[in-house]
């Protein structure tokens, strides 16, 4: 497993309407990529920021034919979400 100072960052979010956005940074302690199209599982639509001070990170990928997808963990420098197949989609994602 991989211990959080390796968990790469999300560099950049352009989900606007995501709770853990803030000025395109996500703030969620960590995401979960997956679904049929590497979705950003922890994408949240409410009526109110949160999430931590520190930008997010990734904990999970559950799209084991990424090129960057080692045993479910992410192993990308850094990832980027925003608006793919659907609104918060890892754009980093690339099959082998």
């Amino acid at each position: 497993m991989t211990s959080t100072q390796n968990m790469p960052q999300v560099q950049d979010c352009s989900v606007t309407s995501c709770s853990y956005n803030e000025s395109s940074s996500c703030h969620a302690g960590a995401i979960t990529i997956g679904g049929d199209h590497a979705h950003c599982g922890t994408f949240v639509e409410i009526s109110f920021r949160g999430g931590s001070a520190d930008n997010g990170l990734v904990g999970a990928c559950h799209r084991s034919e990424c090129r960057y997808n080692e045993k479910l963990e992410c192993t990308a420098a850094s990832v980027s979400v925003g608006a793919g197949a659907d609104n918060a989609d890892c754009l980093t994602y690339e099959p082998r």
